[in-house]
């Protein structure tokens, strides 16, 4: 058979993707420690001078980063008044499956430029994926067949008269159980531990709204903790049963808690566009578990992009000086570098063994080296005609990017 030149072109793009997708795994928001690291095996041996598009698929608006397993992604999108859940096959870009569901969503006023959501990334545990719109629907979805297992409807607890936008949480997975962040500044807010074969409570923390970040799991002296942010606290849950261990105050004037907390092994790192970025000690004394404040560094402000770090520094996209790419001390805050800024209004990080990899709100994907003593670009590449807010993932050498209403996969060979 004769192929015209450009289906040539497509066919080698193909084969030449499908081995190198076919067995990684990005289960959750952040990727497999939730924490934006990429393993040797799944970051490029080495940064190519371009990026060619292998496939793109139109799936709708909203800001949820694809997961990835067992060599399909999974992506939440909005085809308004319809949220939408797709499965696409990494070495093609064929849709597997796709399911729609109603969700209809009244934006807040103040939220003028904003997509009406998904915001909240799916979780993949098993052979079962789980979705957590912006209304505060709760499913749990089949990955084979798409097949719709169980729903937990929120919707009711969601008010967005004030200054709430959405349910925007990433569900967890810790010890067994699925853990998600429901609720409002109106009606309060409810961290949840489910039992994910049927979506039954098993344990609930009741508080004030809920913040935008996702919870993370951490283990500060042997305990597993849940750490998650409100709209006012940030607040340590007992990974086992819910029971609150700490909070520490955290207010935020407009409620943008946003920033996933970084906890590091000694430290747990958060920030805020108007808090400043913060660090404290997570230690038991006297029988209390205690969070500690140890540092503030109100030149760093970081406002929806979340944090990585490796090796004592902390690199961050901070909304100073209209954006900016810092490295910082773990232990003191000290600023090690910093760019002179315009860097644009959000940034999605990950860390590979030797690189920290930045995707800008305007489509700029910058390779900048690791453990330098000024920001040092690798490698820069432009991967979208618009928007990229979602977090992407790394495949070896290929990279999947959703951009303001589709999923790409892109190859560097």
């Amino acid at each position: 058979m004769t192929y015209p030149k450009p289906a040539i072109q497509i066919l080698f793009l193909l084969l030449l993707v499908a081995p190198a997708v076919s067995a990684q795994e990005w289960t959750q928001w952040r990727g497999p420690a939730r924490d934006g690291f990429v393993s040797a095996k799944n970051a490029p041996a080495t940064w190519p001078e371009k990026l060619d598009r292998a496939w793109r698929v139109e799936i709708g608006e909203g800001y949820s980063s694809p997961v990835v397993s067992a060599g399909r992604a999974f992506v939440h999108s909005r085809r308004d008044p319809e949220e939408v859940v797709t499965a696409i096959n990494l070495a093609d870009g064929k849709v597997v499956w796709e399911q729609r569901y109603q969700a209809s969503f009244k934006k807040n006023q103040y939220a003028v430029d904003m997509a009406k959501g998904p915001h909240a990334t799916p979780l993949v545990i098993g052979d079962r994926l789980f979705t957590l719109g912006a209304t505060g629907v709760l499913n749990a979805w089949d990955t084979a067949t798409g097949r719709k297992l169980w729903t937990r409807d929120f919707s009711p607890s969601i008010d967005t008269s004030k200054l709430f936008y959405g349910t925007a949480a990433s569900p967890l997975a810790v010890n067994g159980r699925l853990v998600v962040e429901v609720g409002s500044d109106v009606h309060g807010g409810k961290i949840l531990g489910l039992d994910p074969a049927s979506g039954a409570t098993q344990w609930e923390w009741s508080g004030v709204g809920p913040g935008y970040a996702s919870p993370v799991v951490i283990d500060a002296g042997k305990q597993a903790q849940i750490v998650a942010m409100t709209q006012e606290v940030i607040v340590g849950l007992d990974a086992k049963s819910g029971k609150e261990l700490w909070s520490v105050a955290f207010p935020d004037e407009w409620h943008e808690n946003i920033v996933t907390p970084l906890w590091t092994g000694t430290h747990l790192i958060v920030s805020g566009t108007r808090q400043g970025t913060h660090a404290f000690t997570i230690a038991e004394q006297n029988g209390k578990w205690q969070a500690t404040e140890i540092w503030k560094n109100p030149d760093i402000a970081m406002y929806m992009s979340s944090p990585v770090a490796a090796d004592g520094v902390v690199y961050a996209h901070s909304s100073k000086r209209k954006g900016q790419f810092v490295a910082f001390d773990e232990q003191t805050g000290a600023i090690r570098w910093a760019t002179e800024g315009r860097e644009g209004e959000h940034a999605s990080l990950l860390l590979t063994p030797r690189h920290v990899v930045f995707l800008t709100n305007g489509a700029d994907l910058i390779v900048a080296k690791r453990g330098t003593p000024a920001f040092t670009v690798e490698r820069r590449y432009e991967v979208a005609e618009s928007s990229t807010f979602a977090t992407p993932v790394l495949l070896g050498s290929n990279i999947l990017v959703r951009d303001a209403t589709g999923l790409m996969l892109l190859t560097g060979k």
